[in-house]
């Protein structure tokens, strides 16, 4: 029924200012901001709205991948740049970077969770 329909996802913050700051100027993606929502463009396509929610609760799954070639030197950016790294011990550990080496484990990507400035939970995944 609407395999040929574009798709947009969204997900709330409860700060427009901080989100537009990180996901611009941290993160490097193109954006716009339209009546106090934020329209973040990629690169290869594809758009998600970052709208304003007065009782956002954050995300306790993780709400957008980013695919990098190199996930140490993106990690490395980012934490030079004042993000950290979640870091995880059980059943997925990551290392003292927060990288989570998973195809030396054959457990699926390499892959590093961080929090946007709301507490959602984003990933670096090396493709």
């Amino acid at each position: 029924m609407f395999k040929d329909a574009p798709v947009v996802n969204g997900f709330s913050t409860d700060d427009i200012a901080k989100a537009k700051t990180f996901y611009g100027s941290t993160l490097g993606f193109d954006l716009e901001e339209n009546n106090g929502i934020l329209t973040l463009h990629f690169a290869k396509g594809g758009r998600t709205f970052v709208y304003p929610k007065p009782n956002h609760q954050p995300a306790t799954f993780t709400i957008m991948n980013i695919i990098v070639t190199d996930i140490e030197k993106a990690v490395d950016d980012l934490t030079a740049q004042g993000v950290a790294f979640e870091h995880y011990d059980g059943d997925i550990k990551t290392d003292k970077k927060g990288i989570a080496w998973g195809k030396k484990a054959n457990m699926g990507p390499n892959i590093a969770w961080f929090k946007d400035p709301a507490g959602n939970i984003l990933s670096l995944l090396e493709d």
